[in-house]
């Protein structure tokens, strides 16, 4: 039983993914990443970094994937970062989105953070 409701979790998180990965694609989100983190921690299943060009952008990016994920029927139950567009986090319990100026994605690199999770490809969700 708990085996199956993990796995409904996944297919979940899973459809998330492709929505927040579609909106960010967008609005022309730039470095789109997936790490599948749900081995390594229980914060998440997912990460999805991406990273735009200037604050109005990450907004922009923020804004799409807020409304995608909202008309898909998902709330975020945490924003932080939004008003100075640097790191914008977005958390949907199963999935975290966060959103970077390229100065911000290179000093905190989450990607090697987090280099024990498994990239994924959205095409193979």
């Amino acid at each position: 039983m708990e085996r199956i409701m993990e796995e409904n979790n996944l297919d979940y998180a899973k459809e998330m993914v492709k929505i927040a990965v579609a909106a960010l694609d967008e609005k022309k989100g730039e470095d789109i990443r997936i790490i599948d983190i749900s081995d390594v921690t229980v914060i998440a299943d997912y990460f999805i970094i991406a990273t735009g060009s200037n604050i109005n952008q990450v907004q922009a990016l923020v804004d799409n994937v807020q409304e995608a994920l909202f008309k898909a029927g998902h709330e975020t139950s945490k924003i932080e970062g939004y008003h100075t567009g640097a790191w914008v986090l977005l958390d949907y319990n199963h999935i975290i989105i966060h959103v970077f100026s390229k100065e911000d994605r290179l000093f905190y690199d989450l990607e090697r953070i987090w280099r024990d999770g498994k990239t994924v490809d959205v095409a193979s969700l």
